[in-house]
């Protein structure tokens, strides 16, 4: 659907990190996992980006997280670091075929940016009731409130600066019905998927978003 949304609330939620939740428009039927499109025209031109959605459902709000690179960030993601509680933007979406189908095991592994989407799918699986493990790699963490609340709520979660494969070994059970999703750039994924393979997981079973 393509819909003119509102925002509800910004937050900081790690270093160069933001998270932007948005009134959900009349129709809109999201799954944790998938994404949306976001689009305006700054100074005549027009700009258009994808972002993973980061919250458990789409009841009232759903929410996108975003990196903001002070030295790479050009016009939108400045417009999005900018946006305030009552701003609308365009979205079109939802998109993507890999999200949560309420698979009772889930691991997912996350790098950098994709941390968005991890927390929004760990929570939805721990509200469903099931098991959960999140193995997320990145120098400086974002997100780290709520990857405590699942910790604390049962959940295993391992962050890492390094290597993924201890933690991946240690995340993976086997069970026929663990689903693992993986979300970052070209090399995590790379990374993730060797990490799967190592450790006797079906690397082509793998839900996968790649984010360039």
């Amino acid at each position: 659907m393509d819909a003119t949304v509102t925002v509800t609330e910004t937050a900081d939620v790690g270093p160069d990190t933001v998270s932007i939740a948005f009134e959900t428009p009349e129709g809109f039927d999201a799954q944790p996992g998938q994404f949306v499109k976001l689009s305006a025209e700054i100074d005549g031109e027009s700009y258009a980006r994808f972002y993973t959605i980061s919250s458990p459902d789409m009841v009232g709000e759903f929410e996108i997280t975003i990196e903001i690179d002070p030295d790479e960030s050009g016009p939108f993601s400045e417009r999005l670091a900018a946006l305030t509680a009552g701003d609308e933007i365009e979205m079109s979406g939802p998109f993507g075929s890999d999200y949560y189908e309420d698979e009772p095991r889930v691991v997912v592994l996350a790098g950098g940016p994709g941390i968005g989407p991890a927390v929004g799918i760990g929570e939805r699986v721990v509200d469903d009731g099931g098991e959960l493990a999140i193995v997320y790699k990145d120098d400086a963490p974002a997100h780290e409130d709520r990857l405590s609340k699942l910790d604390a709520a049962g959940a295993s979660v391992a962050i890492t600066d390094g290597s993924i494969t201890e933690a991946v070994d240690a995340a993976l059970t086997g069970h026929k019905d663990e689903q693992v999703f993986v979300y970052g750039f070209a090399d995590f994924v790379e990374e993730a998927t060797e990490a799967v393979a190592a450790a006797g997981g079906d690397a082509d079973a793998i839900k996968v978003e790649n984010f360039g």
